[in-house]
Parts: structure tokens; C-alpha cells; sequence
């Protein structure tokens, strides 16, 4: 029955929506080999890229953070100039099926919401969504509830556990749980259950796969 289905969707956005991880470990290692530091794997990349360069750069560069900050702001443009954007299997469905039945869909993403919204407008997604709240538009980001909540509010929403926010990372989670939101991870079961998460799927395509046997059981 439609009254099962979410009263609203929150998407995260690298991992979830898109994939832009190629340029994300390019620009990340050219600014960390430029200060001196070790470069990372892919795996490495996933693990460490999680949280807004507010709260990872300063972690990582010290002092010199806002300067790395924009050579790897700098460097990622270029990197994605050249190399796009893939979205997501059943990412473009799943998002055509949310706005068919209603259903607003939002992001929150720790990339710096300036960027994120013109990857939207790159894509020609932003007509999909309610709002879009990246990384500095909120008092806190990502796993911080009032990132959430600037999304949640900019739609004109208030968070309840009949809202899903899909992401891929532990602080998606974290960040679904503090807004009161119900978590559902993009991943493997065995993530899912180090993370207590019930809802789990291994692609957008699979979460449209469910809302669709929800509408018509």
C-alpha cells in the first residue's frame, strides 16, 4: 500500500547517487603528495573521505588547511572537467520514480554544497529535488542532525522515522539516526549489521526495485 512507502527520501551523494571517486583520490593525492604526506589507495580514499574538509582538513594539513583546501577544490574541477560524472545504477530511475509518486527526494552530501549543486545542474537533476544542502550550509555538517535538518526545513519537512536517508558511510547512518531519520545503507549485508542498519540494499536500482513492490505488494 502507498501509505508504506517513505514520506520522503534524503540521499547522500559520492557513493550513493554518483560516482566521482576517480577525481575525488586524484585531487585528494595531488594535494596530499604537495604537502608531504602519503598518498592513498581506493579503499583508503572511501574510508578517510567521509567527512567535510572543515572537519578532515584541518585534521590533516594543520594550519595550512584553507590553503589545501583550495588546491584540491582547484584540482578536483579540473579532474572532473575531464572526466565527468557516472551516476549511480538506477540512480536516474529511482529519481524519476520518486518525483512520479510524489515523493520528495533531498541530498545531503559533505561536499562543498557549491560544487554539489552544480554537479546536480551537470547531471540535470536538480529539477528531482526539494534541496540541496552541502558541506558549509548548514551550522555543521555531516553526522551532525542540523545538516539534516537545513535540508529537511529548505523542503519545507520536519524528520520522523517514515523519512529514509540512504547513504553509503557510517556517518550517513549516524547522521539519519541523529535527525530521527530512518537509516538505510547502500552496501553489503555484513556492513549493515556492523552498523545496526535494517534496511540495506547493493544499489539504487534495488531500493527502486522495493519502493515499487511497496506501492503494489
Amino acid at each position: 500500500m502507498k501509505h508504506f512507502l517513505p514520506r520522503a527520501v534524503i540521499f547522500d551523494w559520492d557513493n550513493t547517487l554518483v560516482d566521482s571517486w576517480g577525481a575525488i583520490a586524484e585531487a585528494i593525492n595531488f594535494t596530499r603528495a604537495r604537502y608531504g604526506l602519503q598518498t592513498w589507495n581506493r579503499e583508503e580514499i572511501l574510508a578517510n573521505c567521509t567527512r567535510s574538509a572543515r572537519q578532515s582538513f584541518p585534521d590533516w594539513f594543520g594550519d595550512k588547511w584553507e590553503e589545501a583546501w583550495k588546491v584540491y577544490y582547484d584540482t578536483f574541477v579540473k579532474v572532473r572537467a575531464r572526466a565527468g560524472i557516472d551516476k549511480a545504477d538506477g540512480a536516474d530511475e529511482l529519481l524519476v520514480w520518486l518525483k512520479e509518486n510524489k515523493i520528495p527526494a533531498l541530498v545531503v552530501s559533505n561536499k562543498s554544497g557549491e560544487h554539489l549543486r552544480l554537479e546536480a545542474e551537470m547531471l540535470d537533476w536538480k529539477k528531482y529535488f526539494a534541496s540541496i544542502v552541502g558541506a558549509h550550509d548548514a551550522p555543521f555538517d555531516k553526522p551532525a542532525r542540523e545538516h539534516a535538518d537545513r535540508a529537511l526545513f529548505l523542503a519545507g519537512l520536519v524528520g520522523g522515522p517514515d523519512i529514509w536517508f540512504i547513504g553509503d558511510s557510517e556517518i550517513d547512518i549516524a547522521c539519519a539516526k541523529n535527525a530521527e531519520c530512518t537509516p538505510v545503507l547502500i552496501g553489503s549485508a555484513g556492513e549493515a549489521k556492523r552498523l545496526g542498519v535494517k534496511l540495506y540494499f547493493p544499489s539504487c536500482r534495488a531500493v527502486l526495485e522495493r519502493l515499487k513492490e511497496m506501492l503494489f505488494p
